[in-house]
């Protein structure tokens, strides 16, 4: 029964059993209600605190195979006039780079680098975990349940990690009556499209302002001179007035790009064509944008929440991921520190909660991004000078605060990672 039980297969839930794997723990089994691990979804960035983690735990160089090092970040006017700039990894100072990754590739390397050291049986596929409860002796029952027969299996844990997203099923049974997830009333669309290398540059842009937005990087870089690449891109609408209410369980529906590609036509960049992005894309997805509620407590005995199980935010400031893989990792070095596992997941929680909630809470203020709308609000057609509009100062204050809420200013993530353990204490 001495088993650590992995609620979620994703980001999360994977880079907590490489952890928990790296210290020492063999014990470990991730439920996943896919059947199998698919190339889905868009992209995301890693940032170099949680890319400094991924390398700990030996994965840096499957990683860079398969992502590209993003070098710059440009914020812009919706008239195409430049906002703001600033370097990212490496050329700002860090010691490991910022990583433009496509989700299902982070999560192809996550899942077989699992399987090789846990073992093919460490994950149990086409299956969820449907609730738990507590047991005397500090132990846990968690119900399992098969996706394709519907039959539930109980199954014992000494350890429950709730890491099964936004839907989580382990939140929902700490708080039964906390329903669907709060939807600001803004839509988002993505997708994923090959285009040439040199129609999409080599930086990362968000643009627009409080009405449109847009995001777009590469996520590859080219085989050969000529060849194209990947290219990530996600557009952001308040929902229409009197419009349906969309429907907050799928998580990715497919809608025709003409429902939103006249919105942004004619949005420019520096030479990147926001349109004809669109247009390369084999198909678009709709999704409301959401969140959850920040908690006051993540841990029940010997069940907890990481990743967006505890702490879904908007996607804004790529912290999402980030932050999952630093969950992860924080949780499994815990339990180095602390032999009873109640006191352990009391420990990650006291460091990781406090933060997560205000990064939640900033990213509802639109974190860094909020520069667009002010250079919108103050300059509403444009500006040939952005520092006659907001002072450099000013806008350097604004990174420079949400990298430190989120823990990925160079001074900190370049001290090394908190959560290495000697192997004494694994070996313990």
């Amino acid at each position: 029964m001495n088993r650590v039980v992995i609620a979620g297969g994703g980001i999360a839930g994977l880079t907590a059993a490489l952890s928990l794997h790296a210290v020492g723990r063999t014990d470990v089994t991730v439920v996943e209600a896919a059947q199998e691990v698919q190339p889905v979804g868009a992209g995301l960035n890693i940032m170099p605190n949680a890319v400094r983690e991924l390398a700990a735990l030996g994965l840096y160089e499957e990683l860079a195979a398969v992502s590209v090092p993003t070098s710059e970040l440009r914020y812009y006017h919706s008239s195409g006039s430049l906002v703001w700039r600033e370097p990212r990894g490496v050329g700002a100072g860090y010691r490991w780079p910022q990583l433009s990754i496509h989700r299902g590739r982070l999560q192809d390397v996550l899942s077989r680098a699992v399987r090789e050291r846990l073992g093919r049986g460490a994950v149990v596929s086409g299956a969820r975990v449907d609730d738990f409860a507590e047991l005397p002796g500090s132990r846990l029952r968690v119900a399992v349940r098969e996706r394709a027969g519907g039959t539930t299996t109980d199954i014992g844990a000494e350890i429950l990690i709730g890491a099964d997203g936004i839907r989580s099923a382990v939140r929902a049974a700490m708080y039964p009556g906390e329903g669907e997830p709060p939807w600001n009333g803004m839509l988002v669309w993505r997708g994923v499209s090959w285009m040439p290398a040199d129609r999409v540059g080599t930086f990362m842009f968000i643009a627009g302002n409080d009405r449109r937005k847009a995001v777009v990087y590469p996520l590859t870089v080219p085989a050969a001179p000529g060849e194209r690449v990947l290219v990530n891109w996600a557009l952001a609408m308040p929902a229409e007035r009197g419009g349906a209410t969309p429907d907050r369980s799928e998580w990715n529906r497919r809608v025709p790009i003409d429902k939103f590609r006249h919105h942004y036509a004619g949005w420019t960049f520096d030479g990147v064509d926001v349109g004809e992005v669109i247009d390369a894309a084999e198909a678009a997805f709709e999704y409301p944008m959401v969140d959850r509620e920040p908690l006051v407590r993540w841990t029940f005995g010997g069940a907890t929440l990481i990743g967006d199980a505890a702490h879904a935010m908007y996607p804004i400031g790529s912290n999402g991921a980030t932050q999952s893989i630093i969950d992860g990792r924080a949780l499994a070095h815990a339990m180095t520190a602390h032999e009873d596992p109640a006191r352990a997941l009391l420990a990650y929680e006291a460091e990781r909660r406090p933060p997560m909630t205000e990064l939640q809470r900033s990213n509802r203020r639109l974190g860094p991004e909020v520069v667009i709308n002010m250079a919108h609000e103050r300059a509403p057609g444009g500006f040939a000078d952005i520092h006659d509009v907001i002072p450099r100062t000013e806008l350097e204050t604004i990174a420079r605060r949400y990298a430190v809420a989120g823990a990925f200013d160079p001074a900190s993530v370049n001290q090394g990672s908190p959560y290495d353990v000697p192997a004494a204490r694994v070996a313990r």
